[in-house]
C-alpha cells in the first residue's frame, strides 16, 4: 500500500521544482515504462495493478507496490491510467563535442510546447539523432506530458540544456560543424547539399530562431509548400517541420 509521503511525493512531481529538488520525475504506462526497464535508467518505484504485475515477471529490482485502479488514479496525471507507473531517477548525462563531431544533433530554440518537444525527441530518436541540445526557456524533458508525448523515446535521446549563444561559440572555436536553422527567408532545402554531420537549429513557435542564434547560422533552410503561387498556411507546426527537415538529411545521407 503507498504511504501518504509517496503519495505526495508523486503528485508534487508534476511541478519542474519539486523534480529539480528530488532529482525524480514520473513515467506512465506500458510501452514508456517498458522502455525505461529495458534501459539504464534508475526505477525508485514502480507501481502497478495486480494484472499488469501477472503479465511482466522481468521486472527491475525496485520497490515495487501493487495498487487497485482506483489507487493508481490518486497518483496518475492521466485522465485514463495506463495500469502502470514509474517513479524514476533523473540521470545526469554530460555532452562532450567529440560527441557531436561525427554526427547529427538538434538544436531547439524555445520550444515552449511539451508536446511539440516530445513529438520532436520521439523524432530524433526515429531519424537516429541521439542528441538535442535545447534552450533554458524550451520545455523540461521531464514534465510528464514530455514524457507522455516522446512514447518512451527519452530513453535513447539526450537533452541537454544550454544557453545557446554560448553553446554556439564554444562549439564553433572547437569544431567545424556546420550549423543550419530553418527560417522563411531561407534556402529551398531540396536544392541545397546537406552535410551528413552539423546542427539543425528549429524556432520557436510563436518568435522561430532568436536574433543571436540567426548571426551564428552557416545556412538558413527553408521548406517550400508544394504550390508557391496559391495561399497556403503561414508556416508549420515545429515538429512537423522538423521531420521533414530529418528526414531529407538522412534522405541525402542515403542517396
Amino acid at each position: 500500500m503507498l504511504s501518504k509521503a509517496i503519495i505526495k511525493l508523486i503528485r508534487s512531481l508534476d511541478q519542474k521544482k519539486y523534480r529539480v529538488e528530488n532529482n525524480l520525475f514520473v513515467a506512465e504506462g506500458h510501452k514508456i515504462v517498458g522502455e525505461i526497464i529495458k534501459s539504464e535508467l534508475s526505477i525508485k518505484y514502480l507501481i502497478a495493478v495486480k494484472d499488469w504485475l501477472n503479465e511482466n515477471k522481468k521486472l527491475p529490482k525496485t520497490e515495487i507496490f501493487e495498487v487497485t485502479e482506483k489507487e493508481l488514479q490518486q497518483i496518475s496525471f492521466q485522465k485514463t491510467p495506463q495500469k502502470v507507473l514509474a517513479v524514476c531517477t533523473i540521470p545526469d548525462k554530460k555532452l562532450h563535442f567529440d560527441d557531436l563531431k561525427n554526427s547529427l544533433t538538434l538544436a531547439l530554440d524555445d520550444i515552449q510546447d511539451p508536446g511539440n518537444l516530445g513529438t520532436i525527441i520521439r523524432i530524433a530518436d526515429w531519424f537516429g539523432i541521439k542528441n538535442i541540445i535545447a534552450s533554458p526557456a524550451t520545455a523540461d524533458l521531464y514534465n510528464p506530458k514530455v514524457i507522455q508525448a516522446t512514447m518512451g523515446a527519452f530513453a535513447r535521446v539526450n537533452v541537454h540544456y544550454f544557453s545557446l549563444p554560448e553553446f554556439f561559440n564554444k562549439l564553433q572555436s572547437e569544431t567545424s560543424l556546420p550549423i543550419y536553422g530553418t527560417t522563411l527567408t531561407g534556402e529551398n532545402i531540396y536544392k541545397q547539399k546537406l552535410n551528413n554531420n552539423g546542427i539543425i537549429v528549429m524556432g520557436s513557435e510563436g518568435n522561430g530562431i532568436s536574433k543571436e542564434v540567426l548571426k551564428v547560422l552557416t545556412k538558413q533552410l527553408y521548406i517550400p509548400p508544394f504550390q508557391s503561387n496559391s495561399p497556403t498556411s503561414e508556416s508549420l507546426n515545429v515538429a512537423t517541420a522538423t521531420a521533414i527537415i530529418c528526414a531529407e538529411f538522412r534522405r541525402q545521407q542515403c542517396s
